[in-house]
């Protein structure tokens, strides 16, 4: 029974949401409120910059390759010289070690290597048959056949690299190639993460009667770095308000953003929307979200930084970070057009939607010969964290639907490779 001490306030918190947000609703005022800007450029090594955002365009200073080379390993010649050229009809030409290529003269040449002068073109090894100072030429090539030529990669002033991009091996390749050492990219983001309620044990420490291992902070923390991401931890935060301020405040002057798990439903224990709008303003902005599973989800506003209240069910929490953390977390970074991987698949069996909320259904997509399928895995509520190891991708299923019907094709978002069955 509800003590008579808990006051006005704490019954207000348990009636319960009286009216949920929809999501896009939310995001958008959300925006509007942060306007969020792309964090400041810091130049790195190159050898460190893998999965870094350029802060800026990558121009070529110079034409790659930088002079006409061979793609490939043979010899060196006039196109005109293997005209009608043919096994059976073999063109014969002359070995030379000259610098210059004169009519019926060949030059032996490896892949990269400068095409000599005169030449303008090659002929594969594989079409070609030795003697001591002459090669027969049984294949036709034309003037440029297997031939880079100057500029054909990268051409002197073009962008290599665009401002905004991840930079991935191939990137990074290419901006080797170019002779740079060094790479603008834009600051990695500082991310305070806090988790919240009595019940939360840390992790190597064994947890006392009632209690649990926190495991949120370790997912959102991994989150955030796959994003490019660094995190600060504040720990665990009982449910005392002065304790969750004092943690949220370290949080603000430390990092870019604030996420908190737990706490944020509308039990007597729920406090931190509450603390999170006495600690500055506007504070919460956003609370109750027409999403499953993620519906206690807060967005709130200090001193100009974003802070996320998200659900402290561990499926929940990762939902909540995928709506609305993660676009934050881009746009500070600069990235307008990262999504996630995203295929068709056919839906294995019939799900259930909520009229009126968006539905995040974690699926398990697998390929079985030319077609992708896509199992809905089998969850009672939203902490169970083994349903996102066992899923590979999710599905949305907007407000208006009331489910998805077996065999309907529906976009699966990817966060894990698919299986491919015999």
């Amino acid at each position: 029974m509800l003590s008579v001490s808990c006051g006005a306030s704490s019954l207000a918190r348990l009636k319960g949401f009286e009216k949920l947000t929809p999501v896009d609703e939310a995001l958008r005022t959300f925006f509007e409120t942060v306007k969020p800007k792309r964090l400041d450029p810091v130049t790195v090594p190159i050898h460190e910059a893998l999965g870094r955002i350029t802060a800026q365009d990558i121009k070529a200073e110079k034409d790659l390759p930088p002079f006409n080379r061979s793609a490939v390993d043979g010899y060196s010649l006039k196109a005109e010289d293997t005209t009608n050229a043919s096994q059976f009809h073999p063109k014969t030409l002359q070995l030379t070690q000259k610098e210059a290529i004169l009519e019926g003269e060949a030059k032996t040449i490896w892949t990269g290597n400068p095409l000599p002068n005169g030449a303008d073109a090659v002929v594969m090894l594989e079409h070609v048959r030795r003697l001591d100072h002459e090669i027969k030429v049984e294949a036709q090539v034309t003037p440029g056949e297997n031939v880079s030529k100057k500029g054909e990669d990268v051409q002197k002033g073009q962008v290599a690299v665009k401002t905004g991009t991840r930079l991935r091996p191939q990137h990074l390749g290419l901006v080797a190639a170019l002779e740079r050492t060094t790479i603008s990219v834009v600051e990695k983001p500082r991310i305070a993460i806090l988790a919240t309620g009595n019940e939360l044990a840390e992790l190597g420490k064994k947890p006392k009667a009632n209690q649990i291992v926190d495991t949120n902070r370790l997912v959102l923390s991994n989150m955030c770095h796959e994003l490019g991401g660094e995190t600060v931890d504040l720990g665990v935060a009982r449910d005392d308000e002065s304790e969750i301020g004092a943690k949220i405040r370290q949080g603000l002057e430390k990092a870019h953003l604030v996420i908190t798990t737990g706490g944020t439903s509308t039990g007597e224990s729920d406090l931190v929307p509450l603390v999170v709008s006495k600690i500055g303003k506007p504070g919460v902005i956003v609370h109750g979200v027409a999403l499953r599973p993620g519906m206690p989800t807060a967005l709130a506003v200090l001193d100009a930084k974003p802070v996320f209240v998200l659900s402290g069910n561990p499926v929940a929490a990762m939902v909540g970070f995928e709506v609305f953390v993660r676009p934050l977390i881009l746009s500070l970074l600069g990235v307008k057009d990262e999504l996630r991987p995203m295929l068709k698949a056919k839906l294995t069996r019939r799900v259930a939607g909520a009229l009126g909320r968006r539905v995040f259904l974690r699926v398990l997509v697998s390929r079985k010969g030319d077609e992708f399928l896509a199992e809905p895995i089998r969850v009672t509520g939203s902490g169970m964290l083994s349903s996102m190891t066992r899923a590979n991708g999710y599905v949305v299923i907007p407000e208006n639907r009331e489910g998805l019907e077996e065999g309907e094709m529906v976009l699966v978002s990817l966060f894990d490779n698919v299986k491919v069955e015999a």
